[in-house]
Protein backbone atom coordinates (compact mmCIF):
# COMPACT_ATOMS: atom_id res chain seq x y z
CA UNK A 1 0.00 0.00 0.00
CA UNK A 2 1.54 3.72 -0.94
CA UNK A 3 1.62 6.29 1.66
CA UNK A 4 -1.03 8.59 2.52
CA UNK A 5 -1.40 11.11 5.29
CA UNK A 6 -4.82 10.78 7.88
CA UNK A 7 -6.65 13.86 9.04
CA UNK A 8 -10.04 13.14 11.60
CA UNK A 9 -12.36 15.87 11.00
CA UNK A 10 -14.76 17.06 14.23
CA UNK A 11 -16.63 19.19 11.71
CA UNK A 12 -18.28 19.29 8.53
CA UNK A 13 -16.38 22.56 7.80
CA UNK A 14 -12.97 21.22 8.82
CA UNK A 15 -13.60 18.14 6.48
CA UNK A 16 -14.15 19.74 3.03
CA UNK A 17 -11.37 22.30 3.79
CA UNK A 18 -9.13 19.58 4.53
CA UNK A 19 -10.22 17.12 1.10
CA UNK A 20 -10.03 20.60 -0.56
CA UNK A 21 -6.39 19.26 -1.92
CA UNK A 22 -5.31 16.88 -5.07
CA UNK A 23 -5.04 13.75 -4.25
CA UNK A 24 -7.49 13.23 -0.62
CA UNK A 25 -10.16 11.67 -0.28
CA UNK A 26 -12.97 11.49 2.20
CA UNK A 27 -13.59 7.99 4.25
CA UNK A 28 -16.59 6.95 6.67
CA UNK A 29 -17.20 2.90 6.38
CA UNK A 30 -14.68 2.05 4.08
CA UNK A 31 -16.49 -0.49 2.57
CA UNK A 32 -15.61 0.07 -1.18
CA UNK A 33 -12.37 2.44 -0.79
CA UNK A 34 -9.91 0.77 1.45
CA UNK A 35 -10.75 -2.45 -0.88
CA UNK A 36 -9.86 -0.32 -3.82
CA UNK A 37 -6.84 1.33 -2.02
CA UNK A 38 -5.70 -2.79 -1.33
CA UNK A 39 -5.03 -3.08 -4.74
CA UNK A 40 -4.09 0.12 -5.65
CA UNK A 41 -6.58 0.98 -7.94
CA UNK A 42 -7.32 3.97 -5.17
CA UNK A 43 -3.94 5.60 -4.35
CA UNK A 44 -4.96 8.68 -2.17
CA UNK A 45 -2.38 10.83 -1.01
CA UNK A 46 -4.36 11.81 1.84
CA UNK A 47 -7.81 10.20 3.52
CA UNK A 48 -10.09 12.44 5.67
CA UNK A 49 -11.59 10.65 8.20
CA UNK A 50 -15.36 11.62 8.75
CA UNK A 51 -16.80 9.00 10.64
CA UNK A 52 -17.34 10.99 13.87
CA UNK A 53 -18.92 14.01 12.14
CA UNK A 54 -22.87 14.31 13.35
CA UNK A 55 -24.40 13.07 10.31
CA UNK A 56 -26.01 9.79 11.57
CA UNK A 57 -29.11 10.78 11.72
CA UNK A 58 -32.43 10.49 10.07
CA UNK A 59 -35.56 13.28 10.73
CA UNK A 60 -38.61 13.67 9.20
CA UNK A 61 -39.91 17.04 7.85
CA UNK A 62 -42.89 19.44 7.50
CA UNK A 63 -43.82 17.65 3.96
CA UNK A 64 -43.75 14.46 5.18
CA UNK A 65 -40.43 13.47 3.86
CA UNK A 66 -37.12 12.25 5.41
CA UNK A 67 -33.52 14.03 6.06
CA UNK A 68 -31.09 11.05 6.28
CA UNK A 69 -27.95 11.95 7.53
CA UNK A 70 -25.07 10.78 5.09
CA UNK A 71 -23.61 8.45 7.89
CA UNK A 72 -26.46 6.88 8.91
CA UNK A 73 -25.75 3.06 8.15
CA UNK A 74 -27.59 0.92 5.80
CA UNK A 75 -28.82 -1.17 8.13
CA UNK A 76 -30.12 1.05 10.51
CA UNK A 77 -31.70 2.96 7.28
CA UNK A 78 -33.08 -0.10 6.09
CA UNK A 79 -34.70 -0.86 9.51
CA UNK A 80 -36.15 2.60 10.23
CA UNK A 81 -39.74 1.92 10.55
CA UNK A 82 -40.68 5.20 8.40
CA UNK A 83 -38.61 3.97 5.87
CA UNK A 84 -40.27 0.33 5.83
CA UNK A 85 -43.69 1.92 6.77
CA UNK A 86 -43.23 4.80 3.80
CA UNK A 87 -40.42 3.57 1.78
CA UNK A 88 -40.94 0.20 0.74
CA UNK A 89 -39.05 0.18 -1.70
CA UNK A 90 -35.81 2.00 -0.25
CA UNK A 91 -35.55 -0.56 2.69
CA UNK A 92 -35.71 -3.66 -0.13
CA UNK A 93 -32.94 -2.12 -2.40
CA UNK A 94 -30.74 -2.21 0.92
CA UNK A 95 -31.57 -5.65 2.31
CA UNK A 96 -30.98 -6.75 -1.34
CA UNK A 97 -27.33 -5.29 -0.97
CA UNK A 98 -24.28 -6.81 0.10
CA UNK A 99 -24.21 -8.82 3.78
CA UNK A 100 -25.25 -7.74 6.86
CA UNK A 101 -22.10 -7.08 8.48
CA UNK A 102 -21.10 -4.37 5.33
CA UNK A 103 -24.62 -3.74 5.53
CA UNK A 104 -23.55 -2.51 9.47
CA UNK A 105 -20.44 -0.44 8.07
CA UNK A 106 -21.45 1.44 4.82
CA UNK A 107 -23.14 4.52 4.55
CA UNK A 108 -25.60 6.77 2.96
CA UNK A 109 -23.24 8.58 1.42
CA UNK A 110 -20.69 6.25 0.85
CA UNK A 111 -23.05 4.32 -1.27
CA UNK A 112 -24.11 6.69 -3.66
CA UNK A 113 -20.49 6.59 -4.37
CA UNK A 114 -19.36 2.96 -4.82
CA UNK A 115 -17.07 2.59 -8.25
CA UNK A 116 -18.16 -0.42 -10.62
CA UNK A 117 -17.27 -3.48 -10.04
CA UNK A 118 -15.98 -4.33 -13.69
CA UNK A 119 -13.36 -6.90 -13.66
CA UNK A 120 -11.15 -4.54 -15.42
CA UNK A 121 -11.10 -1.63 -13.22
CA UNK A 122 -10.03 -3.89 -10.64
CA UNK A 123 -7.26 -5.54 -12.23
CA UNK A 124 -4.52 -2.52 -12.84
CA UNK A 125 -1.93 -5.02 -15.40
CA UNK A 126 -4.83 -4.12 -17.68
CA UNK A 127 -6.07 -0.87 -19.61
CA UNK A 128 -9.15 0.77 -17.90
CA UNK A 129 -10.22 4.43 -19.02
CA UNK A 130 -11.99 4.92 -15.79
CA UNK A 131 -8.80 3.97 -13.83
CA UNK A 132 -6.12 5.49 -16.42
CA UNK A 133 -7.80 7.57 -18.59
CA UNK A 134 -6.75 7.49 -22.28
CA UNK A 135 -5.35 3.75 -21.83
CA UNK A 136 -9.20 1.99 -23.25
CA UNK A 137 -11.49 0.03 -22.70
CA UNK A 138 -10.52 -4.03 -21.60
CA UNK A 139 -14.05 -4.76 -21.61
CA UNK A 140 -15.45 -3.41 -25.08
CA UNK A 141 -14.21 -6.81 -26.38
CA UNK A 142 -13.20 -9.22 -23.67
CA UNK A 143 -15.27 -10.79 -20.84
CA UNK A 144 -18.36 -8.14 -20.36
CA UNK A 145 -21.21 -10.50 -18.78
CA UNK A 146 -22.03 -8.05 -15.76
CA UNK A 147 -21.57 -4.95 -17.34
CA UNK A 148 -23.86 -1.89 -19.36
CA UNK A 149 -26.10 -2.08 -22.43
CA UNK A 150 -27.62 1.54 -22.00
CA UNK A 151 -25.95 5.02 -21.67
CA UNK A 152 -22.57 3.41 -22.88
CA UNK A 153 -19.56 4.93 -24.88
CA UNK A 154 -16.40 3.36 -26.82
CA UNK A 155 -14.39 4.90 -23.77
CA UNK A 156 -16.32 2.61 -20.69
CA UNK A 157 -19.47 -0.02 -20.46
CA UNK A 158 -18.92 -0.36 -16.49
CA UNK A 159 -21.95 -0.51 -14.57
CA UNK A 160 -23.05 1.47 -11.69
CA UNK A 161 -23.28 -1.38 -9.27
CA UNK A 162 -25.54 -0.17 -6.05
CA UNK A 163 -29.00 -0.94 -5.01
CA UNK A 164 -29.96 1.85 -2.60
CA UNK A 165 -29.32 4.17 -5.60
CA UNK A 166 -31.72 2.42 -7.76
CA UNK A 167 -34.32 3.17 -5.21
CA UNK A 168 -33.36 6.75 -4.26
CA UNK A 169 -33.73 7.47 -8.09
CA UNK A 170 -37.38 6.24 -8.03
CA UNK A 171 -37.74 8.31 -5.00
CA UNK A 172 -37.07 11.31 -6.55
CA UNK A 173 -34.46 11.97 -4.11
CA UNK A 174 -32.06 15.04 -3.76
CA UNK A 175 -28.50 15.40 -1.95
CA UNK A 176 -27.24 17.99 0.09
CA UNK A 177 -23.66 18.77 -0.04
CA UNK A 178 -21.05 20.82 1.11
CA UNK A 179 -18.20 22.44 -0.55
CA UNK A 180 -15.08 23.69 -0.05
CA UNK A 181 -15.59 27.26 -0.14
CA UNK A 182 -18.83 26.36 2.53
CA UNK A 183 -21.76 27.01 0.30
CA UNK A 184 -24.35 24.49 0.05
CA UNK A 185 -25.22 22.49 -2.68
CA UNK A 186 -28.80 20.72 -3.30
CA UNK A 187 -28.50 17.94 -6.25
CA UNK A 188 -31.19 16.50 -7.96
CA UNK A 189 -30.67 12.63 -7.95
CA UNK A 190 -31.15 12.96 -11.36
CA UNK A 191 -28.83 15.62 -12.32
CA UNK A 192 -25.73 13.16 -9.78
CA UNK A 193 -24.33 11.03 -11.78
CA UNK A 194 -22.56 11.61 -15.32
CA UNK A 195 -22.73 9.62 -18.62
CA UNK A 196 -19.09 8.25 -19.20
CA UNK A 197 -18.67 9.91 -22.60
CA UNK A 198 -14.56 10.13 -23.26
CA UNK A 199 -13.89 11.05 -19.48
CA UNK A 200 -15.39 7.65 -17.42
CA UNK A 201 -13.02 8.52 -14.46
CA UNK A 202 -15.25 11.62 -13.68
CA UNK A 203 -18.37 9.95 -12.40
CA UNK A 204 -20.48 12.31 -10.43
CA UNK A 205 -20.82 16.21 -10.59
CA UNK A 206 -19.38 16.87 -7.19
CA UNK A 207 -16.27 19.16 -7.36
CA UNK A 208 -13.19 18.60 -5.26
CA UNK A 209 -13.60 18.37 -1.52
CA UNK A 210 -17.39 18.72 -2.09
CA UNK A 211 -18.81 16.34 0.93
CA UNK A 212 -22.31 14.59 0.62
CA UNK A 213 -23.97 15.50 4.14
CA UNK A 214 -27.72 14.50 3.69
CA UNK A 215 -30.28 12.71 1.27
CA UNK A 216 -33.72 14.24 0.92
CA UNK A 217 -36.53 12.30 0.57
CA UNK A 218 -39.81 13.80 -0.84
CA UNK A 219 -43.48 12.99 0.63
CA UNK A 220 -44.39 9.69 0.71
CA UNK A 221 -45.20 8.29 -3.28
CA UNK A 222 -49.01 7.06 -4.20
CA UNK A 223 -48.89 3.54 -4.79
CA UNK A 224 -47.11 -0.18 -4.35
CA UNK A 225 -43.77 -0.06 -4.01
CA UNK A 226 -41.12 -2.67 -5.00
CA UNK A 227 -37.57 -3.97 -5.95
CA UNK A 228 -36.92 -6.58 -7.60
CA UNK A 229 -33.00 -7.89 -8.43
CA UNK A 230 -32.02 -10.58 -10.80
CA UNK A 231 -28.52 -11.65 -9.67
CA UNK A 232 -26.56 -15.05 -9.82
CA UNK A 233 -26.71 -15.99 -5.94
CA UNK A 234 -29.48 -15.22 -3.46
CA UNK A 235 -26.91 -12.40 -1.42
CA UNK A 236 -24.06 -10.87 -1.35
CA UNK A 237 -24.33 -10.27 -5.03
CA UNK A 238 -24.58 -7.23 -7.54
CA UNK A 239 -27.52 -7.26 -10.23
CA UNK A 240 -27.52 -8.45 -13.24
CA UNK A 241 -30.95 -6.54 -13.34
CA UNK A 242 -32.86 -4.39 -10.74
CA UNK A 243 -35.79 -2.76 -11.13
CA UNK A 244 -37.09 0.00 -8.06
CA UNK A 245 -40.81 0.30 -8.71
CA UNK A 246 -43.50 3.02 -7.32
CA UNK A 247 -46.51 2.67 -9.68
CA UNK A 248 -50.44 3.63 -8.28
CA UNK A 249 -53.62 2.68 -10.20
CA UNK A 250 -56.64 4.39 -10.15
CA UNK A 251 -60.29 3.50 -12.16
CA UNK A 252 -58.30 0.91 -13.93
CA UNK A 253 -55.87 2.68 -15.27
CA UNK A 254 -52.10 3.74 -14.66
CA UNK A 255 -51.96 6.85 -12.72
CA UNK A 256 -48.16 7.14 -11.90
CA UNK A 257 -45.12 5.33 -12.41
CA UNK A 258 -41.99 5.59 -11.53
CA UNK A 259 -39.33 2.53 -12.21
CA UNK A 260 -35.77 3.22 -12.18
CA UNK A 261 -33.30 0.37 -12.97
CA UNK A 262 -29.97 -0.95 -11.66
CA UNK A 263 -27.33 -3.29 -13.51
CA UNK A 264 -28.01 -1.59 -17.11
CA UNK A 265 -25.91 1.40 -17.37
CA UNK A 266 -22.70 3.51 -15.62
CA UNK A 267 -25.80 5.24 -13.62
CA UNK A 268 -29.22 4.34 -11.77
CA UNK A 269 -31.20 3.99 -14.91
CA UNK A 270 -34.54 5.27 -15.33
CA UNK A 271 -36.18 6.61 -18.73
CA UNK A 272 -38.94 9.32 -18.52
CA UNK A 273 -40.69 8.59 -21.85
CA UNK A 274 -41.02 5.00 -20.67
CA UNK A 275 -42.62 6.03 -17.53
CA UNK A 276 -45.10 8.19 -19.71
CA UNK A 277 -45.77 5.62 -22.09
CA UNK A 278 -47.34 3.82 -19.03
CA UNK A 279 -49.70 6.58 -17.57
CA UNK A 280 -53.18 6.71 -18.40
CA UNK A 281 -53.17 3.22 -19.74
CA UNK A 282 -54.71 -0.18 -18.57
CA UNK A 283 -52.26 -2.77 -17.53
CA UNK A 284 -51.59 -5.52 -19.92
CA UNK A 285 -48.99 -7.33 -21.37
CA UNK A 286 -49.09 -5.41 -24.29
CA UNK A 287 -49.06 -2.20 -22.27
CA UNK A 288 -45.70 -3.46 -20.54
CA UNK A 289 -44.21 -4.89 -23.73
CA UNK A 290 -44.57 -1.47 -25.62
CA UNK A 291 -42.84 0.18 -22.11
CA UNK A 292 -39.58 -2.09 -22.80
CA UNK A 293 -39.10 -1.32 -26.40
CA UNK A 294 -39.09 2.05 -25.45
CA UNK A 295 -37.06 1.33 -22.47
CA UNK A 296 -34.65 -1.06 -24.17
CA UNK A 297 -34.81 1.24 -27.88
CA UNK A 298 -30.91 1.84 -27.23
CA UNK A 299 -30.04 -1.10 -25.60
CA UNK A 300 -26.65 -2.27 -27.11
CA UNK A 301 -24.90 -5.87 -25.95
CA UNK A 302 -21.43 -6.56 -26.38
CA UNK A 303 -21.16 -10.20 -26.24
CA UNK A 304 -21.02 -11.79 -22.90
CA UNK A 305 -23.93 -9.16 -21.49
CA UNK A 306 -26.50 -9.57 -24.45
CA UNK A 307 -28.06 -11.66 -22.56
CA UNK A 308 -29.60 -8.77 -20.49
CA UNK A 309 -31.57 -7.27 -23.08
CA UNK A 310 -33.97 -9.94 -23.24
CA UNK A 311 -33.80 -10.48 -19.23
CA UNK A 312 -34.59 -6.74 -18.59
CA UNK A 313 -37.67 -6.84 -20.53
CA UNK A 314 -38.91 -10.25 -18.64
CA UNK A 315 -37.62 -8.43 -15.25
CA UNK A 316 -39.92 -5.15 -16.34
CA UNK A 317 -43.19 -7.13 -17.26
CA UNK A 318 -42.84 -8.98 -13.74
CA UNK A 319 -42.57 -6.00 -12.13
CA UNK A 320 -45.00 -4.11 -13.70
CA UNK A 321 -47.24 -7.31 -13.37
CA UNK A 322 -46.58 -6.89 -9.11
CA UNK A 323 -46.87 -3.44 -8.89
CA UNK A 324 -50.70 -3.51 -10.49
CA UNK A 325 -51.99 -6.73 -9.88
CA UNK A 326 -52.13 -7.41 -13.91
Amino acid sequence: MKTFTYAKADDAETAVRDAHVSGAKFIAGGTNLLDLMKLQVETPEKLVDISRLPLGEIEEREDGGLTIGALVPNSDLAADPRVIEKYEVLSRALLAGASGQLRNKATTGGNLLQRTRCYYFYDTATPCNKREPGTGCSAVGGFNRVLAVLGTSDHCIATHPGDMPVAMRALDATIITLKADGDKRRISIHDFYRLPGDTPNIETVLESGELITHVELPAPPKGKQTYRKVRDRASYAFALVSVAGVVSVEDGKIATAALAFGGLGPMPWRNPAMEAALVGKAPSDAVFNEAADILLADAKGYGSNDFKIPLTRRVLIATLRDLTGE
